[in-house]
């Protein structure tokens, strides 16, 4: 063999060589990104397949959102709304509102945002409250109701009285799931599990190429969070999961329990034996809206819904004539009990 062609060998070896590696280094799984860290007064965990954190994105995106919907942000616009100002709401504002009032005629008024003056005066909202008696209770469901509020075609909100004052707390925390989903799509995320308080969207696989695993906590009292005992573990992808739950938001006072699930149609804490509500849908928006209509229905109502509505995967923990806990669930939640073959 000749010096040129030892040559011309040598650089052919070279060029495989560097191919293979291209190839392999093409090849290898991307590994997974976990973010975390503190929103909307808790916690959230995020989890995705990509090259790089996106989590200076992922809080930007969040930061934008409350200064939307955050009623504890005084510069918000939902604060300024409140307020009476003359604010044209963003995009985060209108298509929440949109959404709201829809589940409010589906639901007749289990679930409606204008519920803020009562949720206020019991204790549970953004401002402080005198324990109400029933009068006042009487005023405030005055002015309360999703019919008394709209959206006018030049994009601004219209009250029937200015009193009414809006909260999103129960469907925000699920859009802002939803949000930051959307924004891990538009990098071309495929696997990955958005955790915000507990409102949850997966799609795609986990690390271990399975379906994700979320666990429904079990409705023990727990105002401080730290029991996180397990109901059950679902196993689901490409959907969204929100539970609403009494155990951890309430106070007694003269020795009786007040929740912060506030039912909209009476003005009053609801009493129901439904102790979690968990709805797993297509977007965590809706899921998180419909959890809180169901607790505010309770169970037959809520069953009977669920079975007009097929769509709706939902999980209901609640306490039977006897005081024992037991379970409900639509026939479509059952898929997502059992854990998947392995591979």
């Amino acid at each position: 063999m000749n010096r040129k062609t030892k040559y011309n060998l040598a650089w052919l070896v070279l060029l495989i060589a560097g191919t293979v590696w291209i190839l392999i280094r093409h090849q290898a799984p991307v590994s997974y990104q976990k973010d975390e860290g503190l929103i909307f007064g808790t916690i959230y965990n995020i989890t995705y397949q990509h090259d790089k954190s996106l989590k200076e994105d992922i809080e930007a995106e969040l930061h934008r959102f409350d200064a939307s919907l955050s009623p504890f942000n005084e510069a918000s616009v939902i604060s300024r709304i409140n307020r009476n100002e003359d604010v044209r709401p963003d995009t985060f504002f209108t298509n929440v509102f949109h959404r709201s009032e829809q589940i409010s005629q589906e639901t007749e008024g289990a679930f409606d945002i204008t519920v803020a003056p009562l949720v206020n005066a019991w204790g549970f909202g953004f401002k402080d409250g005198v324990f109400p008696d029933s009068s006042m209770i009487d005023s405030l469901l005055r002015f309360t109701g999703y019919r008394k509020v709209r959206l006018t075609p030049d994009g601004r909100i219209k009250k029937d009285d200015p009193r009414l004052m809006l909260t999103c707390s129960a469907v925000a925390k699920g859009y802002a799931v939803d949000v930051v989903a959307n924004l891990l799509k538009r990098h071309g995320i495929q696997n990955f599990l958005v955790d915000i308080g507990g409102e949850v969207v997966v799609h795609g696989t986990n690390p271990q190429s399975q379906p994700w695993r979320i666990g429904i906590n079990k409705p023990v009292d727990d105002s401080l969070s730290v029991s996180g005992e397990l109901q059950t573990v679902l196993h689901i992808t490409n959907a969204a999961m929100a539970t609403s739950g009494n155990y951890r938001n309430f106070y007694y006072r003269d020795g009786k329990k007040y929740a912060h699930t506030i039912d909209p149609r009476t003005g009053m804490p609801v009493q129901h034996e439904i102790l979690s509500a968990t709805v797993i849908a297509r977007d965590c928006m809706s899921a998180d809206a419909y959890a809180t209509a169901f607790m505010v229905m309770g169970l037959q109502e809520a069953i009977a819904f669920t079975e007009a509505h097929p769509e709706l995967n939902a999980y209901f923990i609640y306490n039977d004539a006897e005081g024992r806990m037991q379970i409900y669930q639509t026939q479509g939640m059952k898929q997502f009990l059992s854990p998947p073959p392995e591979k």
